[in-house]
């Protein structure tokens, strides 16, 4: 395993970080906790969750599964850098959700509940809060690391200025901010190369990936419904038959390296300025051996502009659209 430090902070974590939305709707406790096992036996320090997973119907559920796979003990607490999200609304009460500094104090309390430990490495802000001060946010949060909860912060879903936003309000305080940023980012949705990735670049900040494989499109869907294995469904097949040409050339390009396209797809990202770990989120066991095989891949300058030919990307903005 391959280990890298989250954005400019001294911890180290695994290239890759796992991903763990699908746990308890899509995969049972006792199949993520074995996935869990197998992700630390191969390397994998990095986990994330969120307190909404588990679906509408079980909010903290995911939180609960890995709390229960903490309490088992054999140091897999002490060998996991924990990332968790706030920001979603957990209950129909009016301050369970957002960033206010008293969802904070209490969203970080129950996650800590449901996980059986009592700090977070990476704590994240799931989205922006446009109706709370980064001054109110930023004293919730220096209360927390105080206290021994929380050791870092991290957001998702940030526009480059709001990241500005955020570190230059942490700046005024003396506080180090934010250490890492989680946005969608694959060959697919390249657009945090306009201003998301200079920003993270400029503050200091790890980029975390989510959906590098753009919902499986990236993961060799072509051949898979060619053997009957999968088939694309709602907006998966809408873009599947919108961009199926580019789709077709991209798994070609695969098979010519010699890769499986979503070993290439994670390398690709592994490739690219900021990144620290792609999140994979695998159901089964099969998945998570997949993603951690395109560690190997190796991509050299033509296999790069390869695929940015067929997957055109984007220049730092302003150069992007002007001069």
């Amino acid at each position: 395993m391959q280990y890298t430090h989250l954005g400019r902070s001294g911890l180290k974590v695994s290239r890759l970080c796992l991903g763990t939305m699908n746990f308890g709707p899509q995969t049972d406790e006792a199949d993520a906790h074995a996935i869990m096992d197998s992700a630390l036996e191969s390397g994998i320090n990095f986990f994330d969750t969120a307190n909404v997973y588990g679906g509408t119907g079980h909010r903290g559920w995911t939180e609960e599964i890995i709390g229960r796979w903490f309490a088992q003990g054999g140091e897999r607490r002490e060998r996991t850098v924990l990332a968790t999200k706030l920001y979603g609304t957990m209950t129909d009460r009016p301050n369970e959700s957002r960033l206010s500094a008293l969802n904070i104090r209490r969203a970080l309390d129950a996650s800590l509940k449901r996980l059986q430990t009592d700090y977070i490495d990476v704590y994240q802000f799931h989205h922006i809060d446009r109706d709370t001060p980064w001054d109110e946010i930023w004293q919730a949060i220096e209360v927390a690391v105080q206290q021994g909860k929380i050791l870092y912060s991290g957001s998702s879903n940030f526009a480059g200025w709001h990241i500005a936003q955020a570190q230059e309000a942490a700046r005024r305080r003396n506080y180090t901010g934010l250490v890492s940023e989680q946005s969608i980012y694959n060959l697919f949705r390249r657009e945090v190369e306009l201003e998301v990735i200079p920003s993270a670049q400029q503050y200091g900040l790890g980029l975390i990936p989510w959906s590098p494989l753009q919902g499986g499109l990236l993961g060799g869907v072509l051949k898979k419904q060619e053997q009957g294995v999968r088939r694309a469904e709602g907006r998966a097949l809408e873009t599947l038959k919108k961009h199926q040409d580019q789709i077709q050339q991209y798994e070609d390009f695969a098979d010519d390296l010699g890769h499986a396209p979503g070993d290439v797809a994670l390398a690709w990202l592994l490739h690219q300025p900021a990144v620290t770990a792609p999140i994979v989120g695998p159901r089964t066991q099969e998945q998570l051996d997949a993603a951690v095989r395109a560690l190997d891949v190796t991509l050299d300058a033509d296999a790069l502009k390869r695929l940015d030919d067929i997957f055109p990307g984007h220049r730092p903005a302003p150069e992007d659209y002007a001069w």
